[in-house]
């Protein structure tokens, strides 16, 4: 493992100009360890990029080889040729599409990408599956109660997520509109079958999950409510006892004393912010509530932590936390 602590490393980025490719720019803008060495756009090659003075390119005219990590912020299912064209470079690869992610059938080819639970995996990988903005929040919030033993065996798990709409691309589409969204808050996905069940599904196989995920009137954010059967005894504060153990250290995840988190808490940064409340009336059900950037810590800022890991660096380093 390389470790990078004076001279920055070179950096590409495939799929600069769509909202996640966009955000990583960002991202990497602000690190002082990185460089980009290439951002590429197949429509918009030759324009200028988010990158002062670095113009867009051709994915055919960059060559992985000059750069240590390619970000691949591709639509689904386009990741898997260049994944295996960085890779035979001898580049190593974060890829925020679902290509690589459990549940997508080629799982086993990468590490999955969920940096404050598998750190350790992270920083030897070559390819690592960046994890979904809705699982994110799910499943750090699951993953300790789950662990612990804490969750009531057999009884679902009731997920009501909202996210603002560029958590549906950049690609134009007439439901997206703003005379569209503006005003509105609807329920989309039905049926509980939503792509990302797939990928929450394989981290928890044993849990039966309740997923409804609705579309919020707004740019940005993710705001996850759900509705945890507990064991008898346990109560919203052995929940957050829970994360505190599991996560001592974790600068990218806040847990609030009492009450719920809000976007607000969370819209421009790479936090994922945790909250649990006890409900009157309701025996063995405590209610979590999950705040998260959907192009923060749902997508750029935890493949920055990512990458952060894979180059020997402080895993927060560069990240807005």
């Amino acid at each position: 493992m390389k470790l990078h602590n004076t001279a920055p490393a070179a950096i590409g980025v495939v799929g600069a100009t769509g909202y996640t490719g966009l955000e990583v720019l960002r991202v990497l803008g602000r690190h002082e360890g990185v460089r980009v060495a290439f951002a590429t756009s197949e429509r918009e090659a030759g324009e200028a990029s988010a990158v002062p003075g670095l113009p867009l390119a051709r994915s055919e005219d960059v060559d992985p080889s000059d750069v240590e990590i390619v970000f691949l912020c591709l639509p689904h299912g386009e990741a898997v040729p260049w994944a295996e064209r960085a890779l035979s470079a001898g580049a190593r690869v974060v890829d925020l599409t679902s290509d690589h992610r459990p549940g997508s059938g080629r799982e086993e080819a990468a590490v999955y990408g969920m940096a404050d639970l598998v750190g350790t995996e992270i920083r030897d990988a070559h390819l690592v599956a960046n994890p979904g903005c809705y699982p994110t929040g799910v499943t750090l919030a699951l993953q300790p109660l789950v662990t612990g033993g804490l969750i009531e065996e057999g009884r679902p798990v009731v997920i009501d997520a909202a996210s603002g709409v560029t958590g549906a691309g950049r690609t134009p589409r007439r439901d997206l509109l703003f005379a569209e969204v503006s005003g509105d808050y609807r329920a989309y996905g039905l049926g509980n079958d939503h792509r990302h069940l797939k990928e929450m599904r394989a981290s928890f196989p044993q849990t039966p999950l309740l997923f409804q995920p609705h579309l919020l009137p707004v740019p940005r954010g993710i705001l996850e409510t759900i509705y945890l059967p507990v064991h008898s005894g346990v109560d919203a504060a052995a929940v957050k006892d829970a994360w505190l153990h599991a996560f001592k250290g974790a600068g990218t995840i806040r847990i609030r004393e009492g009450g719920a988190p809000a976007l607000s808490d969370v819209v421009g940064t790479d936090l994922v912010t945790l909250g649990a409340v006890d409900n009157v009336g309701v025996e063995n059900v405590v209610t979590v509530v999950a705040a998260l950037d959907n192009l923060g810590k749902g997508a750029a800022g935890q493949a920055v932590q990512n990458m952060n890991l894979m180059l020997g660096l402080e895993p927060e380093r560069g990240l807005r936390c």
